[in-house]
This record gives structure tokens, C-alpha cells and sequence, in this order.
């Protein structure tokens, strides 16, 4: 075989998982709906064909076995949509309210502004704002920690400013650590799931700016995840996957939820105690589809994982894997044992995603979500279909505390174990519901399309 042909080999299988995941990513499925997978396969060919030219004219070398860089190949691909400014992107509103303060920023890989994706550390250094701390939330300042991994505290190669982390034992900052600071700044992208950690962070840094009498101003960013739906969590089972008296998706921005944190007393503080300032987004309402422009976190790789996140979370609660371990982590549902479906993926380490996933080398059996138009919201119907075809239901919910932690509510192992179906444990969150409902209303930033 030719030098050419090699590497033209080489290349298509790296190029088969990368521009099919970006293809996936840029939502090119919703974007030419009349053509469907014709339009796809064009692409597809017309990218095989770049693949050809490159391995053609390329001295480079490449490893058949080689993974895609876990970095490059998966981060969602960098898009703005026209007529959104987030709250970062306010600098109008954001500079004067930092000039002449000693400024923390509570920030992550998402808090990037304008089209070049800036990051908003950059943009405050560069028009001259006194930045002296930054703070990390889980997965770290770059995103890059898997879940539940300790984040250390350090220092950032480029500004040369110490990194404290937010995460692990540490997950509140200190009186030392905001002793020379005047302003804290949250700008960090969240999905709109309660046991999504960005908000307890929020939460926990606007009680310590609280007992330290400073400033917190919030960023404000869409919800992708924009519905209000699931059981609201007991004051029991509060814990950083769930801090606040909310649904599983509570239908707020992260500006939005800070007043109600603020409002509700959730700090335990007082009500109104914040000297809490939002700068809210401009040409979003409640309903506005959002796609993200870099991924939250690890293993949300693309808007498929975002929207299904939230209804297969639960699953972490039980030995069934979520596609830890492979690059299309919250698509895929599996577990050894092939009475789970015909699917079939293996869970490896995959740094950038999960060094040590569940069921880690096993073979796993089940569903393939990548494709399925997935309406939105909250669902049981996934981990109910795993639940029914277990031979072994009353350990299915192997890890019960954590799995109760996730519900905010141990009432729904109960019915799940007891046999009822998905209507009726519905019906049961109904009150709830509609109380939490009422409550978001006088919280709210933006015009809420569904007028709920």
C-alpha cells in the first residue's frame, strides 16, 4: 500500500469520529431539516475528500489507533448567535462597577465574550481591571477535571494569577481568601439542572460575600435547558448536587436564580442581605433555543448530552453507564448484560472525558441516543425502560443515598421500587410544581414565552 493511501486511511478514521462529532455538534441535522442525511452524507464526502488531499500532500505521520484529541476534536464547536449579548459581554455595564476595585472571578472555561471567544479574565486584564484571584468551580478553571475529581489550587501559566479552587474541600471561599478583594464576579455557563454544581458554587460564594461584606456581581448567561419539571428537593436531602428547594429543571438563569437565592433567604443570611448586583442578558426569553458556544464540562460534549443530561442523571445512582468512558458521554445507555438492548459500547479512560469510568473495559449493551430527536425537559421513561428489563430490581438503585441526593427526594425511589409508572409519580410532583411556579415569577429577568 502507497505512503498516500496509508495516511489517507490514517486520516479518515480520525477524521470519521471528528467531523462527525462536530457535524453533531453544530446541529446539522436541525439545520437542514428537508435534506436530512442526504445533506450529511454530502458533507461527509466532501470532507473525505479534504481528508484524501491532506494525507496526499501531508510527510506527517498517523497512528491508526489513535484517538482523537480529547481537547480539539470534542469541545463544542465555537458558534454566536446573532441578536444575544450575555451579561459578560456587557462591558458598559460590567467596567464601571470594577473600576478602581480589586476584582475575583469566579469563572471556568465557559466564560468567554465576543466572537473571537475571549475569555472574560483576558477582557478584564486587557481594559485594565485589577483582577487579583481567581476561583474554579468543579471540573476545574479549563474545564478539564472529571466529575466528582478534586480540583487544586494553583496558579494561571498565562496572567500569572493564583487559581483557588471551589471544589473538593473547599467549596466556599474563605475569609482569607477574600480579604483583599472588594467585588466578586460569577460568569460561569450552567445547564439548568439542580445537581448541576455551577449554582451551589453560586450559592455558597454569595453566603460568604455575605459574612464578609462584599460585593457579587452575576454575569448572566441563557438556560438551555429552559423548562420548570421534577420533584422539588426536601431540606433533607440538601448537598452541593442539590442546594435549593428546586425542581430537577427549575427554568431560571443563573442571574435570575441568584435573586431568588437572594429573595428566599437561601443563604440562611437574612432576606435582601446581597449586596448583589446581575448583569442581566440582552435579546433572550424564556423559550429562545440556546446552543452552547464551548462545553460546560466534560462529558457534555454537545447539545444532544445537554438536552438528555438532566433524565439520565438518575442513572448515576444505579451500575448502569451513561457512556462514561466513550465519546458520546449522556447519548448512550449500557450495561454488561445483553437483555438491555442491541447497542453495544465499551467504557475506556479517556482523559478529557473520564479516566476511570463505570464498568470501565466492560462491554456494554443498550440504547444509542445520539440521533433520537429528544424533545427536551425531564423524562423518566429511560431509566424506567432499564428498570422494568432488570432482573435484579431491588438493587438496581445500587448507590440509594446518592441516587436520593440526585432525586432531592427520596419519595421517588420509593414509587420507582414499588412499580408505578411515570404518569403517576407525575401527578405527585404536580403541587410542588405549581408552587415553585408562583414563586419564579416575581424573580424573573426576561418574558416568559410560555407564560408560565
Amino acid at each position: 500500500m502507497s505512503g498516500c493511501e496509508t495516511d489517507f486511511i490514517s486520516l479518515l478514521q480520525c477524521y470519521e469520529f471528528s467531523f462527525k462529532t462536530n457535524i453533531n455538534q453544530m446541529n446539522v441535522k436541525r439545520m437542514m431539516p428537508r435534506y436530512g442525511s442526504l445533506s450529511r452524507r454530502i458533507i461527509l464526502i466532501a470532507g473525505i475528500n479534504i481528508c484524501f488531499v491532506c494525507a496526499c500532500t501531508s510527510n506527517t505521520t498517523h497512528k491508526t489507533n489513535e484517538a482523537p484529541d480529547a481537547e480539539s476534536s470534542i469541545a463544542v464547536t465555537p458558534t454566536r448567535q446573532e441578536g444575544i449579548q450575555t451579561g459578560a459581554e456587557r462591558l458598559d455595564a460590567l467596567l464601571p462597577l470594577l473600576k478602581g476595585k480589586r476584582v475575583g472571578l469566579i469563572v471556568n472555561q465557559t466564560s468567554v465574550v465576543g466572537r473571537q471567544q475571549t475569555h472574560l479574565l483576558d477582557t478584564l486584564l486587557a481594559k485594565g481591571i485589577d483582577v487579583r484571584t481567581i476561583f474554579a468551580p468543579e471540573h476545574g478553571f479549563r474545564g478539564n477535571a472529571d466529575a466528582g475529581e478534586t480540583v487544586r489550587d494553583g496558579k494561571d501559566i498565562r496572567s500569572g494569577l493564583p487559581i483557588v479552587s471551589l471544589y473538593g474541600k473547599n467549596k466556599k471561599p474563605s475569609a482569607a481568601q477574600l480579604n483583599d478583594l472588594d467585588v466578586v464576579v460569577f460568569d460561569i455557563q450552567d445547564v439548568g439542572a439542580r445537581f448541576y454544581t455551577y449554582i451551589s458554587t453560586m450559592l455558597y460564594a454569595m453566603e460568604s460575600c455575605i459574612e464578609n461584606d462584599k460585593e457579587i456581581i452575576i454575569l448572566d448567561r441563557p438556560n438551555p435547558n429552559d423548562y420548570i419539571d421534577g420533584p422539588i428537593l426536601k431540606e433533607s436531602k440538601k448537598s452541593f448536587v442539590g442546594a435549593m428547594p428546586i425542581p430537577v429543571l427549575h427554568g431560571m438563569t443563573v442571574g435570575e436564580l441568584a435573586r431568588m437565592i437572594d429573595g428566599e433567604n437561601w443563604t440562611g443570611k437574612g432576606v435582601d442581605r446581597s449586596r448583589l448586583t446581575v448583569i442581566p442578558m440582552s435579546g433572550w426569553n424564556h423559550g429562545d433555543p440556546y446552543s452552547l458556544p464551548v462545553k460546560p464540562s466534560p462529558n457534555l460534549p454537545n447539545d444532544q448530552a445537554i438536552r438528555l443530561y438532566p433524565s439520565l442523571c438518575l442513572f448515576e445512582g444505579t451500575e448502569i453507564s451513561v457512556g462514561r468512558g466513550t465519546y458520546d458521554p449522556f447519548q448512550v445507555i449500557g450495561y454488561p448484560d445483553p437483555s438491555f438492548g442491541s447497542y453495544e459500547f465499551t467504557p475506556v479512560s479517556l482523559p478529557g472525558f473520564d479516566k476511570n469510568p463505570l464498568q470501565k473495559g466492560k462491554r456494554c449493551y443498550g440504547i444509542d441516543l445520539r440521533e433520537t430527536d429528544f424533545e427536551g425537559g425531564f423524562t423518566l421513561r429511560y431509566f424506567l425502560d432499564f428498570y422494568n428489563k432488570s432482573s435484579d430490581k431491588a438493587n438496581f438503585i445500587s448507590r440509594k443515598a446518592f441516587f436520593d441526593l440526585l432525586a432531592g427526594d427520596p419519595a421517588l425511589r420509593e414509587q420507582i421500587l414499588s412499580g408505578k409508572d411515570e404518569a403517576t409519580i407525575r401527578a405527585t410532583w404536580q403541587p410542588g410544581l405549581d408552587a415553585f411556579k408562583q414563586k419564579r415569577k416575581k424573580y424573573l429577568l426576561y418574558k416568559d414565552k410560555s407564560g408560565r
